[in-house]
């Protein structure tokens, strides 16, 4: 179970669900569980270790057994899920729910909602965007930006550059995420998905200047939500008693809650072009995702690495 919640009405306007039966606003309903769960083993009488936390999905499959259960084990089947009281129960395939559901949901207070979707394609929705909202997740003092569709975060002391650096990066093309303060989350072990708290959303600080709304100024297309963050540049001020990497043969990494991430230090000094920097960056991390490193090639042709792959 997740320490975060998503309310029901959130799920529901995510999957596009119409409501059969709430005993209460659908805003109140909290969800825990990021799995949820076709009751067909319980249908069938098995109620060791079910999970009330998960939201349970009632397929053809499951409609299909229950319409051939005698009336009395039906009811007890369908009063032994509802007594449970799990968030709420879904019926996919635009079905309608079957009176003894409408009934046993008034008793326990259990939600009951519609879909038109097929049942596996609505339960990939709602695990994606259970996984989404209920991931472990912290916020870092940063900036976001989306560069050659790759996600960047920009980390550095407060006065470094990172606002100045993003607004360029805008002005050139790329996308804002956000500023200040980045929201980072654990999506799956590997992804990272990096989003603005909603209320600074948009906006960027720059000294000097002030706040700004970069989707007002730029256009709408100069924002965006959310990014997967796929590289992690921290700046720093050009310190000359400090060797900093000059060959990129060996990738570092940061970790975001337990995810490595790629990362590189880059110093800052008067006359570097840190936008134009970022963007090569990215274009270079994309291409090491694909196999190929300008350094490791480059040493091979100079015979100081053998049998090395490109």
């Amino acid at each position: 179970m997740s320490e975060f919640s998503v309310s029901l009405a959130k799920l529901a306007e995510e999957a596009n669900l119409t409501v059969a039966y709430t005993p209460c606003e659908l805003e109140k309903i909290k969800v825990t569980a990021t799995e949820v769960y076709r009751p067909g083993i319980l249908l069938a009488g098995y109620y060791e270790n079910f999970d009330n936390t998960r939201v349970q999905i009632i397929g053809l499959t499951e409609m299909s057994y229950l319409e051939e259960l005698s009336s009395s084990l039906r009811n007890m089947r369908l009063e032994k899920l509802f007594s449970f009281q799990p968030p709420a129960v879904i019926l996919t395939r635009n079905m309608s729910p079957l009176s003894e559901m409408m009934q046993y949901a008034k008793l326990y207070s259990v939600p009951i909602l519609m879909s038109t979707e097929m049942t596996s394609a609505l339960m990939g929705l709602l695990i994606t965007t259970l996984n989404t909202e209920l991931a472990p997740r912290i916020t870092r003092h940063g900036v976001l930006v989306e560069v050659y569709g790759e996600g960047i975060l920009i980390l550095g002391d407060s006065g470094v550059g990172k606002s100045e650096t993003a607004i360029e990066l805008v002005k050139r093309g790329h996308r804002l995420i956000a500023d200040d303060a980045v929201e980072l989350r654990r999506v799956s072990y590997r992804s990272i998905l990096g989003t603005a708290p909603a209320n600074i959303r948009h906006f960027i600080e720059l000294r000097g200047i002030g706040i700004i709304n970069v989707a007002h100024v730029f256009g709408i297309g100069s924002v965006r939500s959310s990014v997967e963050v796929e590289m992690v540049v921290q700046l720093e001020p050009w310190d000359r008693t400090k060797n900093y990497d000059r060959t990129g043969l060996d990738t570092q990494y940061y970790d975001i809650l337990g995810v490595q991430v790629p990362s590189m230090l880059i110093p800052v000094m008067p006359g570097r072009n840190l936008a134009v920097i970022l963007e090569t960056a990215a274009i270079n991390n994309r291409t090491k995702e694909m196999g190929y490193n300008a350094a490791k090639e480059l040493l091979a042709q100079l015979g100081l690495q053998d049998d090395i792959s490109l």
